[in-house]
């Protein structure tokens, strides 16, 4: 059984800095990509930053050049820095793993509990 557990969500002041992370846990052979995604309320959920198991990256448009994705593969972890909030962050943040149980399966994907992240004005 795999978990997704995340942390480090909480209130901020628009223009400060949050560090969410993602670790995984469980039967894992592999992960592949990892996935931050957010959710405002009554909006729909939004992918935010992606990171896959070589590294490469992708952000929405709103939050590039203030968000960083990173991993540590070591730790089956994955973070994300953000900077500069703003208000309109404002949101529960869901990461999401593409991860292979055991070698020769095929991957599924796992879902974390989310941690709310308020920015205030």
């Amino acid at each position: 059984q795999v978990q997704l557990v995340e942390s480090g969500g909480g209130l901020v002041q628009a223009g400060g800095s949050l560090r969410l992370s993602c670790a995984a846990s469980g039967s894992i052979f592999s992960i592949n990509a990892m996935v931050w995604y957010r959710q405002a309320p009554g909006k729909q959920r939004e992918l935010v930053a992606a990171i896959r198991s070589g590294g490469s990256t992708n952000y929405a448009d709103s939050v590039k050049g203030r968000f960083t994705i990173s991993r540590d593969n070591a730790k089956n972890t994955v973070y994300l820095q953000m900077n500069s909030l703003k208000p309109e962050d404002t949101a529960v943040y869901y990461c999401a793993a593409d991860i292979t149980a055991r070698k020769g399966t095929l991957p599924s994907d796992y879902w974390g509990q989310g941690t709310q992240v308020t920015v205030s004005s």
